[in-house]
């Protein structure tokens, strides 16, 4: 049993736009509530009802959504309200705003269609990301500069006394979370969307190649709800590992892997999940 703290909670009400910082939520079976309940879809010849993500249109994180009719635990995750959406020049635009998508053409260079689905529209369908520090800022040290958690678009950011990538080893196993009870899945693969920074957009592939040489290019690890509730900021947190812990690969190790490393992430495990 791992233990420790929730200290970071997030929710992106409109996929691969930057999000929203939360004191508190509620999660059910869709997951963290209000989470990529809307997105964008893809209106070009061959992508024609796709989702748009950061892959397609690294501009897509100069825009932002929040719930400011909703904020924190206030917002029911089987009836979010339409988000707010704030654009690279500050401008605010509601989602049901008839002039949004022509904003949103002028800016990105192609045109785009809303689309809203409150089951949610994870890449896999009805979860949750949950990181922890010390992997955090295992990468941070072994690449010598800042990492920011939200490059990995995670919804429950977690402090515990477990060494870094643990979370490797907690497939079949669950997470509490003041109210909420948690199977996790399997570790999330990454791809190039956290080389992108959330604020200027600027590339930084150092990242991916660090992640794919030493860590099989795997950050954080996927979850579904399977009790629902309430979870704030502060609340304890204890990891039940599954009763024969999945084997971890054999340590190249993250502590003394070269800097740089391998061009490009490796085919990733097709139960493997990215975010956007």
């Amino acid at each position: 049993m791992a233990e420790g703290v929730l200290t970071g909670l997030a929710r992106w009400p409109v996929k691969s736009l930057g999000g929203e910082a939360l004191e508190a939520a509620r999660l059910d079976w869709r997951g963290l509530g209000g989470d990529r309940a809307h997105a964008l879809l893809d209106l070009r010849e061959g992508r024609e009802g796709r989702w748009l993500t950061v892959r397609q249109a690294p501009r897509l994180l100069a825009w932002s959504a929040a719930y400011p009719e909703a904020p924190g635990d206030r917002l029911d995750p089987a009836d979010p309200p339409p988000p707010t959406l704030r654009g690279p020049d500050g401008r605010r635009w509601r989602w049901d705003d008839p002039g949004l998508e022509r904003a949103l053409a002028d800016d990105l260079g192609l045109a785009v269609r809303r689309h809203r689905d409150l089951g949610g529209q994870q890449d896999l369908s009805a979860s949750v990301l949950v990181t922890t520090e010390a992997s955090r800022r295992a990468v941070a040290e072994a690449l010598g500069r800042p990492v920011d958690v939200r490059r990995f678009r995670t919804n429950l950011h977690l402090e515990l006394d477990a060494p870094p990538f643990a979370e490797q080893r907690w497939e079949g196993g669950q997470l509490q979370v003041g109210e909420v009870t948690l199977d996790l899945l399997h570790p999330c693969a990454r791809c190039v969307i956290p080389t992108r920074d959330p604020d200027d957009q600027s590339r930084w592939p150092e990242l991916l190649r660090w992640l794919t040489r030493a860590n099989q290019a795997l950050f954080g690890i996927n979850a579904r709800v399977v009790r629902g509730g309430r979870v704030r900021v502060g609340d304890r947190v204890g990891v039940a590992e599954p009763p024969v812990p999945v084997t971890p690969r054999p340590a190249t190790g993250w502590d003394v892997a070269p800097r740089g490393g391998l061009g490009g992430s490796s085919p990733a495990p097709q139960s493997n999940r990215a975010r956007s």
